[in-house]
Parts: C-alpha cells; structure tokens; sequence
C-alpha cells in the first residue's frame, strides 16, 4: 500500500460525498415537488408522458403501491424475454445473432428487471445492438427507477403523520427517470465519450494484429450503455469483459468517473431521506455507517492485494506489486480495490478486475459485503430502503436493552413492524445458502466449476449471493449458463428483489398510518456516535450469524491452505 494509493481513495470519497450532498438535497426537492433547475425543462414533458399515458396521481396505499410496481415489473420482464427470443428476426442486429435459449431468455430477464444484471452471456457475441438498447439499456433507467420510487415510499412512511398513503408509484418512477437518471446519464454519456468510450451502431471491425493473425473487434453504443450501468447500478456490461475492457473503461480517468458515477447516486439517498424527514442529522448517521463499511473494506481489499500470494512469490515472481492476476496495470491496485469494494457495497456488479483471482480474504471481502444486503451503500434506492429495514431493527433491539417503546423517527416500533422486518430480512439467507447447500450436492451443477475445494465453494456461494442480493458480479470459475443455474439463479434474483420488496412496503404503509410523536428525553437518539456504532454492530452481527459458518469453509479456510502452500 502506498501513500499515492490511499491519496487517490481518499480524494475520490470525499468528491463523492460532496457530489452526494448536493444531488440527495436535490432530489428530496424533487419528489416534495418543490422547484428545481430542471423544472422549466423537464416540467412539460413530464406531463405529458403522465396525461399520455392516463396516470392518476392520487396517492396510493402500500398495497396500490406494490400492485403498481409488480405489474410495471412483470410487464417489462415478459417484453424483454421477448426481444431475445426474437432478436433473430428485429431490425438493428448487425451481427445477425440468433434467438436467444429459453433458460439464458429467462435468467437475463429476470436479471435486468430485478436491476441484478447477472451476465451469462458474452455481450458482444449474443446480443444484437438493438436488444441491448431497447431492452437492456431501458431496464437499467427503469429498474434504477424503481428502486428510487420504492426508497422514496418508505421515507414518506416516516415523513409523514396519520396517512394512509405512501406516494404514487407512477409519479416517482416518472420522476426518478426524468429528473435524476436522464440528465446525470447525458452528463456521464458525453464524458465517456470524450474519454474514448465508442458510441457507434457499427456492429464490428476485422483488425489484423502485428502476427499477421485476423482479430474480429465489437463495437456498439457503448457509452451511453455504461453510463447508465453505473449510475443505475447495474453494472452489466455491454462488452463481456465489463469495466476490465478498454472500450468500457479505457483509462485510469474513465475508472475514477465509473466509480464516482457508480457511488453518487446511492450516496445521495440518506441526505435525500434527511432532507425529506426534516432532520439531516438522520440521513448524515446512515451516510456515515456506509462510509466505515466501504473504507474498511477497501482497506482490507487493498492490504490483501498489495501483501500478494506467497506461492507465487515463491516460484521467483517479482512481488512489488502484489497480486495483479486478473487486474489492469493502468488502474493499479488501489482503484482496483476500491471498484472491487464499492461495486459489490452497491448492489451494481460491474468489475474492474477478475474477483476469482483475488486472494482469499481478497474475495472474501466483496462476497461479505454482498451477504450483508448491499445496504453499504446498496443499489439506487434499494440501499435506502434496506438499511432503513435494519435501521428499524436496531431502534427496536435498543429499545429492549433500556426497556422502553423503541421508536424511530417518531414512529413508535411494534410487533407488526418486527414481523415484516424480520421476514424480509431472512429472506437473502433462506436463498443465499439454500441453493448453494444443493448445488455443493448436485453432481450437475459441480459439473459447472472450475476449481474444486474450497475454491469451488466460494464460486458457488457467490454466485448465489449475488443473484439474491441483485449483485451481478462473479466468480468467473462458474459456468452459469446451464439449465440449472439460469433457472435458480433467475429464481434466486425474483426472490431477493420483490420478496423483499412487498414487507418493506407493508412496514412503510404501517408507519405510515402511525401518529408521528415529537422526540422526548426516553427517545433513543438515532443520529449519533452511538447510533452509528450499534446499526453497525447489528449489520455485522446479523452477516456474522448467517454466513460466517459458510465462509469458514471457503475464502477463510482457502486463505489458510494459501499459507501453507497448498493449492488446488
């Protein structure tokens, strides 16, 4: 580790949280539908995509609410799945690729409308220019959204008093698009372009290498793709080699923008809640809760990487430079390991470096923060609502420690609430270690690694986490496109987005109706020191009880074999 590498962190995280402070005071004046800079602009268009399409914007009670969002979702998976299995016959395909299989159909479109973006597919040799505009790309802006949209919801739930509504689903998922994701993805878009990212409906070119050897090259829209993909948290790639291939991420500027477009909007959201609640203190304590979990984890990534894999050494390998396999010499490993830390906080996927070549406690790191529900800071929006969830948790565990009403926000936490928070919760682990605990068994999806022990474990266990916690990200070792894995994996991704989803709604609408009390001297604070430090504990704790039988087994129990020269 070097001071020029921890200078380069540190400068990124602080433009991060100043861009953060601005856009989230910016979007709580959005959906409170107080004036904005774009207002002028982007005011009569959103009126008349609203009168067009015969929106009511009444409010809506949490149960309106999720109908809304299940039926929008369940519409556009049916549309997508469609556009690959026609992709043969649909204009825009100068590759002319084929229809896409029923299971990869199924798994990639479950993949994009639950905004998980699991690839797999090779971009450039499977989908045609026009499936990865008019479906991929639409569904990075629109699952995006809708993460916004729900987020949005649940802070009204604690804003508002004695209501029986939550917002509008069609309101926020118009606004979300029009006055956050579009205008900040036209910014992102121009700058990747003049970085070198291509925007081209060009299909491809034949180069002929310096060998005399004939090397087909893809081309495509893919600066607009990726601005989206990072914004939106996506992270699906419009090339198969994602944010590790110079037409995604050319430089080490085009990298310090990806990780700053990937960090700024869901670092926006917990000044967006303080500003709506009325109390920025709150949304500066959960800012600051993510904050320790991406610099920890960064460190931790970064030190791993730097120290290198003493086998290699030991074959005479120059280890200055730590472990590089899998990673670009034009990020170097402090850039490497925040994008490795941030991507998999965020729930967004893209990756900068090969996370199966990390060492072990190197990969432990990203497949961690993925199990604890990508709330540090999470996805758009979906990190919002998820830390709220264990924010709600928390309030009530403190609330038995002193033996008082646990309240939050006002809002007093009862049995119901517990319940609902409790069932959402234990849904990642349910999923998460279930199917893994049956493919470890199943001879036909062993047949699919390409490591065997422990190794072999952790490709396992990540792909399953990833799924479930709408990651995308992987372990490249595994061959996901069979029958097995893009069915569970897609089941997996339905699971942890919208069985989630609907009893954080539930909480929402049940806060929501509750008289919102002012704050007395037996209220626990939840915007200090001591707040931050038991949510933290309790994030831990929780990922802690869950997995960390599961991981004694693959990343740790590897790190130890690694130690003692012992390889697979």
């Amino acid at each position: 580790m070097t001071f020029v590498g921890w200078s380069q962190i540190v400068i990124l995280l602080t433009l991060v949280t100043l861009g953060s402070l601005v856009l989230g005071k910016y979007m709580a004046a959005v959906f409170t539908n107080k004036p904005t800079v774009l207002a002028p602009i982007v005011g009569p268009l959103e009126r008349s995509i609203n009168r067009l399409a015969g929106v009511s914007l009444d409010g809506q009670s949490w149960q309106a609410y999720a109908l809304a969002m299940l039926a929008f979702n369940a519409v556009g998976f049916v549309v997508l799945y469609g556009l690959m299995r026609l992709q043969g016959i649909l204009p825009l395909n100068p590759q002319g690729f084929a229809a896409v299989s029923e299971a990869l159909s199924f798994n990639t479109a479950m993949s994009f409308v639950t905004n998980t973006n699991w690839q797999a597919y090779a971009g450039e040799s499977t989908m045609s220019h026009f499936v990865q505009m008019a479906g991929f790309t639409v569904h990075n802006f629109l699952s995006a959204a809708t993460g916004i949209a729900l987020a949005v919801a649940f802070t009204r739930a604690f804003a508002r008093s004695s209501a029986s509504t939550i917002g509008n689903f069609w309101d926020d998922l118009v606004k979300s698009t029009l006055y956050v994701l579009l205008p900040l993805s036209i910014i992102v878009a121009l700058a990747y372009m003049a970085l070198g990212i291509p925007q081209t409906l060009q299909g491809s070119v034949v180069a002929t290498t310096l060998e005399g050897v004939q090397q087909t090259i893809s081309f495509g829209p893919i600066a607009s793709q990726e601005a989206i993909k990072q914004l939106g948290t996506n992270g699906g790639g419009f090339l198969n080699a994602n944010s590790a291939h110079p037409f995604e991420n050319p430089s080490a500027w085009s990298n310090y923008l990806s990780i700053f477009a990937m960090l700024v909007v869901s670092g926006a959201m917990p000044f967006m809640f303080g500003n709506m609640v009325g109390d920025k203190r709150q949304g500066r304590a959960l800012f600051i809760t993510m904050g320790i979990f991406i610099v920890v984890g960064t460190g931790l990534v970064y030190w791993a990487e730097t120290a290198g894999n003493p086998i290699i050494q030991a074959l005479g390998v120059d280890p200055s430079l730590g472990n590089m396999e899998g990673k670009e010499l034009r990020f170097g490993q402090a850039m490497s390991a925040l994008f490795v830390v941030a991507t998999t906080g965020l729930s967004c996927g893209a990756v900068n470096a090969m996370h199966s070549s990390l060492t072990p406690l190197g990969g432990l790191v990203p497949l961690f923060m993925i199990q604890l529900g990508e709330v540090l800071p999470g996805g758009v929006g979906s990190g919002l609502y998820g830390i709220l969830v264990i924010a709600v948790l928390t309030v009530f565990i403190a609330g038995l420690m002193v033996g008082r009403t646990p309240d939050y926000l006002g809002k007093k936490i009862e049995a119901k609430e517990m319940k609902l928070a409790m069932l959402a919760l234990l849904i990642l682990p349910l999923v998460i270690l279930g199917f893994s605990a049956v493919s470890a068994m199943l001879p036909a999806a062993l047949s699919s690694l390409a490591n065997a022990g422990p190794h072999g474990l952790t490709e396992i266990l990540y792909a399953y986490s990833s799924a479930a916690g709408n990651n995308g990200s992987a372990f490249a070792g595994l061959n996901a496109n069979t029958d097995w894995y893009n069915v569970t994996l897609g089941i997996s991704m339905f699971l942890g987005r919208f069985a989630y989803i609907v009893p954080m709604l539930a909480i929402a609408g049940s806060l929501a109706a509750k008289t919102k009390v002012p704050a007395s001297s037996g209220s626990f604070p939840t915007h200090g020191t001591m707040f931050i430090a038991l949510l933290t504990g309790v994030i831990l704790i929780l990922g802690g009880l869950q997995y960390f039988p599961s991981l004694a087994l693959s990343p740790i129990v590897e790190h130890f074999q690694m130690l003692g020269g012992q390889t697979f």
